[in-house]
């Protein structure tokens, strides 16, 4: 757990200033615990991407165009079954996503923050989807089996991970059976005042170089229509994986060993990590930092394995 170098309770007056609580996290910490100062971070600033979706007409608008120019890439990949946004935030890209293809697919949603979660959830209720599965998790070691989702897509969530732009795109690229879509800022796109404010920020870099460097199928790396900020120009990369494996009986699985969750009282249990899981108001935590190790767990709590 993150250290904080003042109380959460003054970090959070400092937020309500207006003060930019990643640049003093990341300031403070330089390159360690990077996940848990993101953590920290977009937890405190949760709420504020719905309150613009009820209050802020220019930003309804805008988002609309993004959807609309996001769902005409994606109706180009065929035989998509289900989708992943990985770093759901507040559930307002995915769910008018979800309203694009009326219900005719499986989704899932997965975030490191607990709070923007529950906003997600929330959110995505108001409009309609109930279905989604969603859980906490870092991308990095993300709860979901190999080759388990057919349609992986990111919007600007790899975005704040410079340094392990790598390490999250292969997570991404292990979970899907046939696309992974990033919407990530382009550092190379930007002018001079973007790129020094990327560097600042510490926000991602050449997710094209990357993923050729991994070996993977690059089928589109472009500028993308629409983006909300100049200073921060979003591309498009769409990287194609088919894979004849079957698709596994469970979707989400220990984010240590991605072996299937067994449900429990309160809990999804690892029995290779012998690890418990909490779920929080309906919302399981998948980070291998959230567990607490009970070897004994099925003894007294085991129920079905977790799909």
């Amino acid at each position: 757990m993150l250290k904080l170098p003042i109380s959460a309770r003054r970090l959070q007056e400092m937020y309500r200033r207006g003060e930019n609580i990643m640049s003093y996290l990341t300031s403070h910490f330089k390159d360690k615990q990077q996940q848990e100062v993101i953590e920290v971070a977009y937890d405190m600033q949760s709420g504020c991407y719905v309150d613009a979706m009820i209050n802020a007409p220019h930003y309804v608008e805008f988002k609309h165009q993004y959807i609309d120019a996001l769902f005409n890439e994606l109706s180009q990949l065929q035989s998509i079954n289900s989708i992943l946004d990985a770093g759901v935030g507040e559930g307002i890209t995915l769910a008018p996503l979800l309203d694009k293809y009326n219900g005719a697919i499986d989704s899932y949603a997965v975030d490191i923050s607990w709070s923007r979660l529950s906003y997600a959830k929330e959110w995505l209720a108001k409009q309609g989807h109930n279905s989604t599965r969603l859980c906490s998790g870092n991308l990095t070691d993300l709860p979901f089996a190999d080759n388990s989702i057919d349609l992986v897509f990111t919007s600007h969530a790899i975005e704040p991970n410079h340094g392990n732009e790598k390490a999250v795109i292969q997570e991404l690229f292990r979970i899907a059976r046939k696309y992974v879509v990033l919407l990530e800022p382009s550092y190379e796109m930007a002018c001079d005042e973007g790129k020094a404010r990327m560097e600042r920020l510490g926000y991602c870099r050449d997710i094209k170089e990357h993923c050729l460097a991994l070996g993977y199928r690059v089928l589109k790396h472009e500028r993308f229509a629409h983006s909300s900020n100049p200073l921060n120009p979003t591309a498009i990369t769409v990287i194609k994986k088919l894979t004849d494996t079957p698709l596994p009986e469970h979707i989400l699985a220990c984010p240590e060993h991605k072996t299937p969750l067994i449900a429990g009282a309160g809990a999804l249990y690892s029995e290779e990590g012998l690890r418990a899981y909490p779920i929080i108001a309906d919302i399981p935590c998948l980070r291998v930092e959230n567990s607490v190790f009970a070897s004994h767990f099925t003894k007294f709590n085991a129920q079905d394995t977790d799909k």
